[in-house]
């Protein structure tokens, strides 16, 4: 029988101080162990806050140590509490279109969320007919007992509904200046990227109540949708605002091999379908495309040609693992990892995959309060988990 030395003891108090501190800031309670991995930066340390999820798609952090709300794609929203608990339904969701891909998807709290306790949801919907779908997303106010939303409203409807089950994308980002944006996919219909009065394949730049602000780039050009900030996307899957720049990046899906990461400006064409680093999934070539490089397009900023599935985002831009400074993070969900990349003058300079022994799709990735990287795994029994490095004595 081993016993501990005196030194050992210290070590391991020590240790176990960190972590209960760390874990406070957020107010979870944490197990003793943690699961650990080996990585660059140092021993990876996985907790699992809690399990028995259906499909989660997003997460979003409470205040003051409340917990945070997740979404499950089957049409329930839920709140984890501070002792790691996993609510019942949350109700007042709207009715959503649980198709394919679809579903209720993303969730994101009001910038002023302790003022007005709204809160954002995108979901797919569905057509008169019940054939096909778009994306919508709306808001409500969470009421004080967190238990129902109240009032909830749809603010936004992508038109036309084309959706047979796929490509719905989407995440919502504030910016600084309360200005909302909602990432979405192409239902899968490759040319309407590039249509201006549909917003299949588009990110849209509206004020916090659905409302077109006067200057987005459009506004006021004939037969052009005036929510439209930028086009020629596929499937957006990740969106996150830069916290050193301000700027909003988004992550899509290419076809066969082309996944992107772009940092979206005014009125950018990002060139789906006519160009692209991917190919069809039989092999071909997409029909559409002129190449990898075409004139007037925006380039990607980082691109992979064999396929990650990129889904949520995450810039790391806390002190608490420095190892981890000008980082981003992104959920792989093909190839069931967690990709880390660093940044160095706005340039992908290294890049690592996480978590492949967990053999999970990583839906959703955001940086906590405390620090800590916090991931959700798409499965029938998707878990969330908190993400960390080995405090070394």
């Amino acid at each position: 029988m081993l016993r501990a030395t005196p030194f050992h003891t210290l070590a391991l108090r020590k240790t176990l101080l960190a972590t209960l501190c760390a874990s406070a800031l957020l107010g979870f309670s944490v197990q003793a162990t943690a699961a650990t991995y080996q990585s660059e930066t140092g021993t990876l340390t996985v907790d699992e806050i809690v399990g028995g999820l259906q499909h989660p798609w997003a997460v979003a952090f409470l205040p003051d140590s409340q917990g945070m709300l997740v979404t499950e794609r089957t049409g329930n929203l839920r709140r984890v509490t501070p002792d790691g608990k996993l609510s019942a339904p949350i109700s007042g969701v709207p009715k959503v279109w649980v198709q394919g891909q679809g579903g209720l998807l993303d969730v994101e709290l009001s910038p002023d969320f302790t003022k007005d306790r709204m809160v954002y949801l995108t979901y797919s919907e569905a057509a008169s007919d019940g054939k096909t779908g778009g994306t919508a997303a709306g808001r409500a106010r969470l009421s004080e007992d967190m238990t129902k939303l109240e009032g909830f409203t749809r603010i936004f409807q992508q038109q036309p509904k084309l959706s047979v089950g796929n490509h719905f994308g989407s995440r919502i980002v504030f910016d600084r200046d309360g200005y909302m944006f909602i990432a979405l996919g192409e239902n899968n219909d490759r040319a309407t990227a590039q249509d201006l009065d549909k917003l299949q394949g588009k990110v849209v730049r509206l004020y916090p109540d659905g409302t077109v602000p006067k200057d987005n780039p459009f506004v006021g050009q004939q037969n052009v949708r005036p929510e439209i900030w930028s086009y020629g996307h596929r499937n957006q899957q990740g969106a996150a605002l830069n916290p050193w720049t301000g700027t909003l990046w988004t992550n899509e899906h290419g076809p066969r091999g082309g996944d992107e990461i772009n940092i979206i400006e005014r009125a950018g064409n990002y060139g789906w379908p006519i160009s692209t680093f991917g190919i069809d999934y039989s092999g071909e070539p997409i029909s559409e495309s002129k190449g990898k490089v075409v004139e007037g397009v925006k380039n990607p900023f980082h691109v992979w040609e064999k396929s990650p599935g990129v889904s949520g985002m995450a810039f790391y831009d806390s002190s608490t693992f420095k190892a981890w400074d000008h980082n981003v993070f992104i959920g792989a969900l093909a190839s069931e990892e967690l990709i880390r990349l660093e940044l160095k003058d706005d340039k992908v300079v290294h890049e690592e995959r996480l978590l492949g022994e967990l053999k999970s799709r990583i839906r959703d990735v955001r940086q906590g309060p405390d620090g800590y990287v916090y991931v959700l795994t798409d499965e029938d029994n998707g878990k969330l988990l908190k993400v960390g490095l080995k405090v070394e004595q």
